[in-house]
Parts: C-alpha cells; structure tokens; sequence
C-alpha cells in the first residue's frame, strides 16, 4: 500500500522503496509499527549500538504519524487534573515532569539529522466562551506548579494579533509547541534509523505474533523475525493481529483538508503569527500554515474509524465559520486517518511476556506522546525501567460496551460534551 492521497504525501521529500520481509530472519531487537512511536524507541536504541529491525505493513508514516495535523502539543489527552484525581498526586506529579520531553526529542532528532519537516514555533489554545478561559487560567497555573512556564494567557485583543478570526474571547500561547509536516519527519527519523545500521522492511505487514517465548516471532505473509525483544508500536492499525491489545483502544477517524496555496496577504491576515491553533472543545477544530501557505484545517471524529463520506463537505463549514475571509477557497487535498482512543484517554504501556513491549492509545496526542513513550520503551529496553513501570503501573479501562457497543457509547458521550460546548457550561 502506498501512502494515502494527501497534502504530505504529495509534498513528502524523497524516499526509498524498501524491500518486503521475506524468509526467515533474526534480530536483536524487532519493531512493528513504522510510525513515530516505533520510529522513536528504533532510533533511541539504535543509538545506544543495538541492531535494529523495523517492520512496516505499508510505507514508513503510512498510518497517523504521516496523515495528523502536525501540531506539536504537549500534554497527554488526559489532563494533569484529572490524573492527580484519578491516579494520585505521586503520579500527577511525575506525569508533569516529562510532558514537555516529546517535543524536545523531535526537535533533538530534527537538529542531529538535519530533517527537513517545516518545523515551526509555538502553538495556541482558543476559548469561546468565559467558561473556557477560567480552564485556561487553571491549565497554565496547573502546568506552572510542575515547573512548565512556557503559557502566556491572552484576551481577545491579544488572541487576534495571532488568529484573524472574531469566534474567540481569548485563549493561550504555549510558546514550547509548535508544528511540522508530520510525514516528512518520520521519513527522516526512518533515513537516520538506517544511518545508524537499522533495517526496515516495508509492505510487511504483521498476521500474527509469539509474544510469550524467551525469543518472540513475528509473522507476515512472506517471512518471519525470531528476536531477543519485540515492539509492538501498530496503535489504531495493529488490528487483530495481537488480540490481547485490541480490546485496550477503539480506532477514532480525524479528517484534515488542506486549501490551494494563499497569497501572503490573506495568510497573513488570517495567522499572522505562523502558529497552529486548536480549540478547547470536546469536539475541536485545529488549524496552521503549511510551509507553501495552505491552510491546514482539520476536526471532527468518527468513532470506530469509519471514514467520512465527503470531508472537504464535513470541515468546509466549520473553516468558513472561523474564517468567513476564505469562504469558496479551493481545497487542494481532504483525507481521513485513525488515532488510538483509550477509554481513560492515558496511552497504554507494558509488556506482553517477559521480553514483548507495547505503546499505543495516544488518543490524539500523539506527534509528542508517541516519542516519548518510544524513548520510555527504549530506556526500559536497556535496563532502565523506572520511568517505563511508572505508566505500565497505570490500570486500564475496557470501552463499557466492549468492542462491539463502544463506538456508539463514544458518540453518545460526544454529544453529550458537544451540548456541552454549544451552551457554555
């Protein structure tokens, strides 16, 4: 399979066709998942010397990690607040402590191999309404009091020196975010993975694993890896093909249009700032300027991962009501892709059998979650487990419903927050 019809794909930089797994193989360490988190925790320890052996079903970034927004966010879906009440204080305030580290390792990675991923500054949370600037004001006092100073609060006058739009009563920058082509950075990640002496192969996909052997297997349709330690890093697309993870997440399908390029003027009447923005809403719109002046617009959500019918028709409107300024703009390029929902909105991690390793559930926090974890994963790999045991500690929480009813539960909860939003409380 190659990579979906979008505005990265047609923008991607160059990259080699790699072989498809055939016969039989053996690695010191075997990643399945060719996006960002496999591509992290392959890279972390390809670093550190170990030989490296990465499986990818289609092309490298195929699934989220080429298709998302590419907005650099820091945080877990899951707030601060709501993990001190669930999990504790303790685990509150070791969560703050590294949620700020999955932008500092891209940003490391972008430095050390020079990957060319339009990598820009800053990124801005907007509010609607005074409900939702008091949550703001509690966030950047929250995020504060674990030692992350980077929020700056701004009134309506303030948030429009950054967003053209009227919709918003104020909101905050996090001058430590930012945005990227999401692709073009894990195709990079993938070059250096191989200038380390890591392999990959594509078009292999996995049909089954043997997880709990001293050496785990993994097959494909064409070959098979016996390893000293195995990754599961598939998230929304690993499927069935481990059935001990697949009750753990429930696909969710974002849509993302891309415009035809803008002249600078109305770019720059609209995000004079270059930033990328997302609201606060259960079901938010976030947005940014691609590196040739597109406007990059995407939302909504589709439980269970169907894709949408039309989604330049699902996402016009919501453009056009933020910026009335690019109403029968063309649009270049719309696409779908699914994330991984975790019912506690935390990301998975832990261990299938002593030497099988899994991260997935970003529940669509993932540019930075994804490359924290991967560093976790790696850092437990080569006998550092501290800050691994930490989140594989974590109870989670099967969808109510089971993996036949949690989709509708999930859209019934959806509407629920979304009424929510509409009248302000």
């Amino acid at each position: 399979m190659e990579h979906i019809q979008s505005y990265y794909s047609n923008s991607a930089n160059s990259s080699p066709d790699r072989p498809t797994l055939v016969g039989e193989h053996e690695a010191d360490v075997c990643v399945v998942g060719g996006g960002f988190s496999g591509l992290s925790a392959a890279l972390h320890l390809a670093r550190q010397g170990r030989q490296v052996t990465l499986l990818e079903g289609a092309r490298i970034g195929w699934g989220a990690s080429g298709r998302n927004g590419g907005q650099v966010v820091n945080g877990l879906n899951a707030s601060l607040d709501t993990i001190g009440k669930r999990y504790g204080q303790p685990t509150a305030d070791f969560v703050g402590s590294l949620v700020q580290e999955g932008a500092s390792i891209i940003r490391g990675f972008v430095d050390d191999y020079a990957i060319n991923c339009d990598i820009k500054p800053r990124n801005i949370f907007v509010a609607f309404n005074a409900r939702q600037m008091r949550e703001l004001e509690a966030k950047q006092t929250l995020w504060a009091s674990h030692g992350m100073h980077d929020h700056e609060l701004l009134d309506e006058r303030a948030v429009q020196q950054h967003v053209g739009s009227k919709r918003y009563c104020g909101g905050m920058i996090d001058h430590s975010g930012g945005h990227l082509h999401p692709l073009n950075l894990a195709l990079g990640e993938a070059a250096a993975l191989e200038s380390l002496g890591g392999v990959i192969f594509e078009q292999s996909r996995v049909t089954r694993v043997e997880s709990k052997d001293k050496e785990p297997q993994v097959f494909t349709e064409s070959g098979n890896v016996r390893c000293k330690t195995l990754i599961l890093c598939g998230n929304a697309y690993l499927g069935q093909s481990v059935p001990e993870l697949a009750p753990r997440v429930m696909p969710v399908s974002t849509q993302v249009m891309a415009t035809e390029p803008l002249d600078d003027a109305l770019a720059q009447e609209i995000l004079p700032t270059d930033s990328c923005v997302e609201d606060v809403r259960y079901i938010l719109d976030y947005y940014r300027l691609s590196a040739d002046k597109r406007l990059l617009f995407g939302g909504g959500t589709v439980y269970g991962g169907r894709d949408p019918a039309d989604v330049e028709a699902k996402l016009r409107p919501q453009m056009e009501k933020v910026f009335p300024q690019l109403k029968g703009v063309k649009i270049s390029h719309a696409w779908s892709g699914n994330f991984a929902l975790s019912f506690s909105r935390v990301p998975q991690l832990g261990k299938l059998g002593d030497n099988t390793f899994f991260a997935m559930g970003y529940s669509g926090h993932g540019v930075t979650g994804s490359h924290l974890y991967g560093r976790l994963l790696a850092e437990a790999i080569s006998g550092d487990s501290q800050r691994f045991d930490r989140f594989a500690e974590l109870p989670w929480y099967p969808f109510p419903g089971g993996q036949r009813l949690r989709a509708p539960y999930s859209t019934l909860g959806s509407w629920w927050y979304g009424l929510r939003d509409a009248v302000g409380i």
